[in-house]
């Protein structure tokens, strides 16, 4: 009796809200204006990067030195952020830019002393 009250629930289709989910170019575009005009796959792998790069090696313990490559990669990625921030002409977001270079450098000479 259970599976069989159930059984409508799983077969119905999905409600409208459901189907009407953004796209994740959609949803970011009011963060990140610079989404389209870079592929979707490139803006997910800097995400992933500066997560996976920056937080595990040091959590972990597993290949520390990761944890200084991680940093001046994200350094770098930073200067060059603020690059095409600058040549969109939106001086407004390159503010936060500059003091997250300043902590990836931090952040590597940390991992280097510690």
């Amino acid at each position: 009796m259970a599976i069989r009250s159930r059984m409508p629930r799983i077969t119905r289709p999905p409600s409208p809200r459901i189907r009407q989910t953004r796209s994740y170019r959609e949803r970011l575009a009011p963060m990140m204006g610079w989404v389209d005009t870079i592929p979707m796959p490139v803006v997910r792998g800097i995400g992933t990067v500066e997560v996976l790069g920056l937080v595990l090696p040091p959590l972990t313990g597993i290949a520390p030195v990761l944890a200084v490559v991680a940093a001046i990669g994200f350094a770098v990625l930073q200067v060059l952020a603020t690059g095409l921030h600058l040549s969109r002409k939106e001086v407004k977001e390159t503010g936060l830019n500059v003091p997250m270079i300043a902590l990836a450098v931090v952040a590597a000479w940390l991992a280097t002393v510690w």
